[in-house]
C-alpha cells in the first residue's frame, strides 16, 4: 500500500514540479547555471544541511523543476559538469558535492543517475546523494546574483565563462531566451570569427 501511495504522489508531483537541492561550488554560479535552463521553474540560493555527522551547511541551491520538460538525470549531469565533482579540494567543507533529496523516495533516482553518469568522468565522482535536514535562505540581496548584474567583475570573470561552456555542452537544455543580450552576442562574434 506504502508504495502505491508513494508512486501516486511521485505521479502528482511529476505534474506540478518537483524541487532537488544540489551543493558543489559558490552559490551565485549555481543559480546561475540553473536558472538558465529550460524547465526551471525557480532557484532559491542559501546554506544546505543533511543528518547526522553531515549536518553541517554547504553553499548551494534549492530548484523547482518540471520533469517533464527537463530530467533529474539532465540536472544531475549539469550539476556534476559544472563543478569539480571528481576532486576532494580544500574548500570542500564549504562547498559539499552533493545532491539532496527533498522526498526519501529521491534518493534512490539520486544513487541511481549519480552511477550512470559516473561513466561519463574518468575519476570517481566523488558527489553523494543526501536528505536534505535544512535550508537557510541567503540574504535577499544575494538572490539571483548573476542575473540581477551580469556586468559585475565575479559575474563577467567566472560565471560567464561557465555559462559559455554549459552552452557548448548542453545548448538543448539551456533557455537561450534567460541569457545576457552580451553573452549571447560574444557568442554570436566567436561563431562568425571562427
Amino acid at each position: 500500500m506504502a508504495s502505491n501511495t508513494d508512486s501516486k504522489t511521485a505521479q502528482k508531483i511529476n505534474h506540478k514540479g518537483k524541487k532537488i537541492g544540489l551543493s558543489g561550488s559558490c552559490y551565485w554560479c549555481t543559480e546561475a547555471i540553473f536558472l538558465s535552463l529550460r524547465g526551471v521553474t525557480k532557484v532559491e540560493q542559501g546554506w544546505l544541511s543533511s543528518f547526522a555527522d553531515d549536518d553541517w551547511f554547504s553553499e548551494g541551491i534549492i530548484i523547482s523543476y518540471i520533469p517533464d520538460v527537463i530530467s533529474l538525470k539532465n540536472i544531475i549531469a549539469i550539476h556534476l559538469h559544472t563543478h569539480s565533482s571528481t576532486k576532494a579540494h580544500s574548500m570542500r567543507n564549504k562547498y559539499r558535492s552533493a545532491v539532496y533529496a527533498m522526498e526519501p523516495y529521491q534518493i534512490t533516482e539520486i544513487k541511481h543517475n549519480l552511477a550512470l553518469l559516473q561513466d561519463e568522468f574518468e575519476q570517481p565522482l566523488i558527489t553523494r546523494a543526501y536528505t536534505l535536514n535544512q535550508f537557510k535562505l541567503s540574504d535577499e540581496s544575494m538572490q539571483n546574483y548573476y542575473y540581477s548584474d551580469p556586468q559585475r567583475p565575479f559575474c563577467e570573470n567566472i560565471i560567464t565563462p561557465k555559462l559559455k561552456k554549459l552552452l557548448g555542452s548542453h545548448a538543448n537544455l539551456i533557455n537561450k531566451s534567460k541569457l545576457p543580450a552580451k553573452l549571447m552576442a560574444d557568442i554570436d562574434n566567436a561563431l562568425i570569427t571562427t
